[in-house]
């Protein structure tokens, strides 16, 4: 989850009856969604002994504060780890995974029946998930074509916080509610559900 430590273990068996020798580089970067890196934020080496047909975990750790502020709004890391067996003629094996950080910040409540030309008011909560204060919050809600800006008060290091948002359908059917959560350690957090407007 986003704001969190990453925990990630890597898996290591080895499938012969002899002795092996594993040397593993591994290293992690934050990346666009086209894959391209934007920052390294792990660089580690370690030297594994693996006796015949024994398996090891090397467990891996990327603290929030090594990639908070090499993340972009793709919220993606590309960890790589490059496994070299030892005296086996340059025998390689490369791992690869992308981690795709979940956002859990917004989360909009719809009461139950939404009726045309009737007034309607919605809860919207939002949440700091980081372990630092955030300032210049802002809420983008986008309705019915069209924009509303709502500035917010800071919030402390993990703190949840909501509003409430009131508006008046004109017209039944779907009506898509989208909102963009942004401020000064990350942007563009969004949520949106569709409400379903009943006929008066």
């Amino acid at each position: 989850v986003f704001g969190r430590d990453i925990n990630l273990v890597l898996v290591l068996n080895n499938l012969s009856s002899d002795r092996k020798s594993i040397r593993v580089d591994m290293s992690a970067s934050t990346i666009l969604y086209t894959r391209r890196a934007v920052a390294e934020i792990l660089k580690a080496a370690t030297s594994v002994e693996l006796g015949p047909r024994q398996g090891k975990h090397i467990r891996v750790k990327i603290p929030y504060t090594h990639y908070g502020k090499y993340l972009t709004t793709d919220k993606r890391i590309q960890v790589t780890a490059l496994c070299e067996v030892m005296r086996s003629h340059g025998l390689k094996l490369l791992v690869e995974k992308t981690i795709i950080l979940e956002d859990t910040n917004i989360i909009i409540k719809v009461p139950r029946r939404v009726v045309v030309n009737k007034a309607v008011s919605l809860e919207i909560s939002y949440a700091n998930p980081l372990p630092e204060p955030v300032s210049r919050c802002v809420l983008l809600v986008t309705l019915m074509n069209q924009q509303v800006k709502i500035n917010l008060a800071r919030l402390a290091p993990r703190e949840r916080s909501k509003i409430y948002f009131e508006f008046t359908p004109r017209r039944a059917g779907p009506l898509q509610l989208q909102v963009d959560f942004s401020c000064d350690k990350f942007s563009h957090v969004k949520g949106f559900v569709t409400i379903a407007v009943a006929p008066a």
